[in-house]
């Protein structure tokens, strides 16, 4: 359980001692795909570490529309930022998407022995903000671009580079509601990339034609091949404020 701790960013910096004191306090839990973990609006007590498998957060709105809001996956912790709330209570809905194993941390342990180290309340200060800059990141995708972008964008960000054939982790389903597209809309896409001969996705296989289109469709293609940079339009500057 030590090395599992440890293994973890956020935990990383912890002595011996530390990490024996929150394995105390700390629980395990077995999930089996589909199982919840937490519902929104339960009393916080633990934020948790993926040691295997994924976990699905996300909210459901009054008309019973499923939104996801994140996969967490193994060696990330989530939820600790609720430790610092009165009163806290959780957000969203933590449901295993595949069969799980994850470790839950006592909060008001771990709330009392950051008391000790400073070196952990600056990781959890870095890991809080990097997921504020990731939030930022999301707003801009999901308000500045078009469906297509967005699963295009996935779609690369999840293939190999040296494969044109490659699985999907996750549900299509689960996909188009983490990219807030409706599922109609994810399968007409798809369906269009498909009669452009750009690729095709067969259940969760997913094969790749054409990967130079697929590339200049999404806005980051400069992430994936760094021959099309000489086709990206010129940055233009700001432009110059005006003076009183």
């Amino acid at each position: 359980m030590q090395v599992t701790l440890k293994s973890s960013h956020l935990l990383s910096r912890l002595s011996e001692a530390q990490l024996e004191g929150v394995r105390k306090h700390a629980h395990f839990s077995e999930l089996d795909e589909g199982k919840a973990l937490f519902c929104q609006g339960d009393d916080v007590s633990s934020f948790y570490l993926v040691i295997s498998g994924k976990i699905k957060l996300f909210r459901v709105s009054q008309e019973g529309k499923e939104k996801v809001v994140d996969i967490v996956h193994p060696g990330d912790t989530f939820a600790e930022a609720l430790m610092f709330m009165d009163q806290p209570i959780y957000p969203v809905n933590a449901t295993a998407l595949t069969n799980c194993q994850v470790l839950g941390i006592n909060v008001r342990h771990f709330k009392n022995m950051l008391r000790d180290s400073v070196d952990t309340c600056f990781l959890l200060m870095a890991s809080m903000s990097s997921r504020l800059r990731g939030l930022i990141q999301e707003i801009d995708t999901l308000s500045l671009n078009t469906g297509t972008v967005r699963i295009v964008t996935y779609l690369l960000q999840h293939a190999p580079e040296d494969k044109d054939c490659f699985d999907l982790d996750i549900a299509k389903s689960v996909i188009a509601s983490r990219l807030s597209v409706k599922p109609e809309t994810f399968s007409r896409i798809l369906k269009n990339l498909h009669t452009q001969n750009i690729l095709t996705i067969s259940g969760r296989k997913v094969t790749i034609h054409d990967r130079k289109a697929l590339i200049s469709i999404s806005p980051a293609n400069e992430l994936f091949d760094i021959n099309t940079r000489a086709d990206l339009p010129i940055a233009q500057p700001c432009p110059s404020r005006t003076k009183p």
